[in-house]
């Protein structure tokens, strides 16, 4: 009897082996070689691509918590009829298939509480741009991990990136414009949890950033940008006209993809939620301590740049301008330093030790002063020691978004992530 039951047992899972690959037969390949992104990956060595790549001896493996999830955006609307997941031994009992037309609004296509890991071969019915596997219960102790993420169906687009319309303009960028906010002596990246342990701040984006401030914090509270919805929160040292401080008439936040070749362009990769990056150098002793920030003048282009303040004619205002690193160790959001998890890109791209390339991140400032500088004076001393904090509360979606549609194209875009 027993043997009975065991070859009628290895007949249906031969059957159904043979029912999923004629319906993968039926089907076409979509997804392979699309962008992929995923809240978390465990390390710069197993990014979303890879499931994506079409090799089954590299995988996405993400971070050891739940929920996690990875999409693949198939480049414009198409039909899906079946997803094929190619789990490694970190599987998710608990998992949902979703699609999505924006990236934004999703339709569940699947769900399960009982999920046996190995391959499945997973028969659903929907349409939409984006595909999303969200995990909700991991089956091991790991992250979740897959050596492939497979949709069927048909439609999607023919390139990993979007179409660029017809008219648009050839640079990677996208912005937030936040205006000044509030003025505290705390710093949540250098100083967490010590109110007052710093020299004077100004920030901008998020309206509660204090010394105590979390990524949910920032995710939970109302920002002043535009768009509203970067909840990050950005930070400066007070500027100074003799005793009276003096805030920039807005802060422009640029996100650029440059610095680095074309083709690494398009591998750029969303920030991290929660990632805090310190640009610039609070302690220099002189201009030659800090070559990244610069001082310039608006609308007088004859001034130059100077890394300490510069005399600007009556009618303009003085500019602040600094660039952030913008290669990422792909694991750490942080460091004791608060500077080594980041680096500069050397000659056009990423160094070994960083090898992820996220959006630079540029920091524009526009004082209403001008003349002599002799009562100029920032929180944390002379112009040289301008420096500027980003702590990353993007909301994970809308982030992804505009690094596809902006950045890897080297598309230019609005505050609304748009051409």
């Amino acid at each position: 009897m027993r043997a009975r039951i065991l070859v009628a047992a290895a007949l249906l899972a031969t059957s159904a082996i043979a029912i999923a690959t004629r319906a993968d037969a039926a089907d076409t390949l979509i997804s392979q070689g699309k962008t992929a992104t995923a809240s978390s990956s465990e390390s710069a060595a197993f990014p979303a691509s890879n499931a994506v790549d079409g090799n089954l001896g590299t995988r996405w493996s993400s971070a050891f918590s739940d929920p996690q999830w990875l999409q693949v955006d198939l480049g414009a609307s198409a039909t899906i009829s079946s997803v094929v997941l190619n789990w490694e031994a970190a599987y998710a009992r608990g998992f949902s298939l979703k699609t999505s037309a924006n990236g934004s609004s999703w339709t569940t296509i699947y769900n399960t509480t009982n999920g046996a890991g190995g391959r499945q071969a997973l028969t659903v019915s929907g349409t939409g741009r984006y595909v999303r596997l969200e995990t909700t219960v991991r089956a091991t102790q790991w992250g979740v991990s897959l050596t492939e993420f497979q949709v069927y169906g048909s439609g999607g687009g023919g390139g990993t990136t979007p179409t660029i319309p017809p008219g648009a303009v050839r640079v990677a960028e996208f912005l937030a414009d936040c205006p000044f906010s509030h003025r505290l002596p705390d710093d949540p990246i250098i100083f967490p949890g010590l109110p007052g342990a710093s020299h004077m701040h100004s920030f901008f984006g998020s309206t509660v950033t204090n010394a105590y401030s979390t990524t949910q914090d920032l995710l939970n509270a109302n920002s002043n940008c535009n768009p509203s919805i970067d909840k990050s929160s950005y930070w400066i040292p007070t500027f100074y006209n003799g005793n009276t401080p003096v805030e920039p008439t807005t802060g422009i936040f640029y996100y650029l993809g440059e610095g680095v070749r074309d083709d690494l362009i398009a591998q750029t990769q969303p920030f991290p939620l929660g990632l805090r990056i310190v640009a610039g150098n609070a302690k220099a002793t002189g201009p030659n301590d800090n070559t990244i920030s610069r001082w310039s003048c608006l609308h007088a282009g004859e001034v130059g740049s100077s890394h300490d303040f510069v005399t600007c004619p009556p009618g303009t205002m003085l500019e602040s301008y600094l660039d952030f690193p913008h290669c990422w160790d792909g694991v750490n959001l942080d460091s004791p330093d608060h500077k080594s998890h980041m680096a500069y890109p050397v000659n056009n791209a990423c160094p070994a030790s960083h090898p992820v390339v996220v959006p630079k991140l540029r920091q524009v400032m526009r004082y209403p002063v001008n003349g002599n500088p002799a009562n100029f004076r920032l929180a944390s001393g002379p112009g040289y020691t301008m420096h500027g904090d980003f702590f990353n509360a993007w909301p994970v979606d809308e982030l992804a978004r505009r690094v596809n549609d902006c950045i890897r194209p080297i598309i230019k875009c609005g505050t609304d992530g748009r051409p």
